[in-house]
């Protein structure tokens, strides 16, 4: 078919389709992860499909968001935050880290991955483009609200199971990765118990300062940290991933743990993390972390 022939409609798929691309390649290059299969699922979802009718909040301050000058969708391809709730500073998550993030979990074709915080589901869609029509995304978000829009968003694709609760303690089959996007103070047992032998949790860990109100202005650093954890029969391998600041997990914190947390960030030395362990009797000398009843540890 020569452009002559092509109808105005065919011309703006193919425009939009450019676009993408040169949006998934700058989104992994700002993550510097060279991961053709995450970039490939950045090319292909469209999120003006997730998020609605524009146009669109992008967050551009700590407290100010800006719509977007049209609903283009041109201008959702960009590396920025989407408000979702923007008075409650709830965004769809920054591009970059989310392909940083899902490059770790490394979910293949044919896998079980769980989506806890799953927002209305833009991330969602990656992950379901890249498990593939093989495999299955249970997609699991606190607020009613959004549980809402993100069911409408995958109604009539099977792939995808999206579920309204409490994602530390809702049921779901196991699974070969847990895709965490809350901040937590600890893994929940049930995240822990449900990962198959080989499969990877992605876990955000957060302080009291976790999230956007920093009024000592600590380092990101120092307010949370994602790490990515495998099981190995009954062993759980640690890697740390990133600094984050991100919204808290309902559910799935608590005083205890927060403090302790707090004294390891305050401390450092998360970059030499390798083992989970489900108990807190661990030399303090060994860990990064110690809680009552879990650990972060050094060997």
């Amino acid at each position: 078919m020569s452009t002559q022939d092509r109808r105005p409609g065919e011309d703006r798929e193919t425009e939009l389709a450019i676009v993408r691309r040169a949006y998934a390649k700058h989104v992994v290059a700002n993550a510097d992860v060279d991961d053709a299969r995450v970039e490939a699922a950045l090319a292909a979802v469209r999120p003006e499909k997730i998020h609605w009718a524009g146009p669109w909040p992008v967050k551009r301050g700590p407290h100010r968001y800006v719509p977007t000058p049209s609903d283009d969708p041109v201008y959702l391809y960009q590396d920025a935050l989407v408000g979702i709730i923007p008075e409650r500073s709830l965004n769809n998550g920054q591009p970059w880290l989310h392909a940083l993030l899902i490059a770790a979990a490394a979910p293949r074709p044919g896998e079980h991955v769980v989506h806890i915080g799953a927002g209305v589901g833009y991330f969602t869609a990656i992950l379901a483009h890249m498990v593939g029509e093989s495999g299955r995304v249970t997609a699991i978000e606190f607020d009613g609200g959004l549980a809402d829009r993100l069911a409408a968003n995958f109604a009539g694709q099977p792939n995808v199971r999206a579920l309204q609760g409490d994602g530390a303690q809702i049921a779901f089959d196991s699974a070969d990765v847990i895709y965490v996007n809350a901040g937590v103070t600890r893994p929940a047992d049930t995240w822990l118990d449900r990962l198959n032998d080989g499969g990877r949790l992605i876990l955000p860990l957060t302080s009291d300062k976790g999230f956007e109100e920093n009024p000592e202005n600590i380092p990101i650093e120092r307010r949370g940290a994602v790490f990515r954890f495998e099981r190995r029969g009954n062993e759980f391998l640690a890697k740390w991933i990133s600094a984050v600041a991100i919204f808290p997990c309902e559910g799935a914190r608590d005083a205890a743990c927060e403090r302790a947390l707090a004294a390891a960030f305050e401390k450092g030395g998360w970059e030499r993390v390798t083992r989970l362990y489900r108990r807190g009797d661990l030399p303090d000398d060994q860990c990064w972390l110690n809680a009552p009843d879990w650990a972060l540890a050094y060997a």
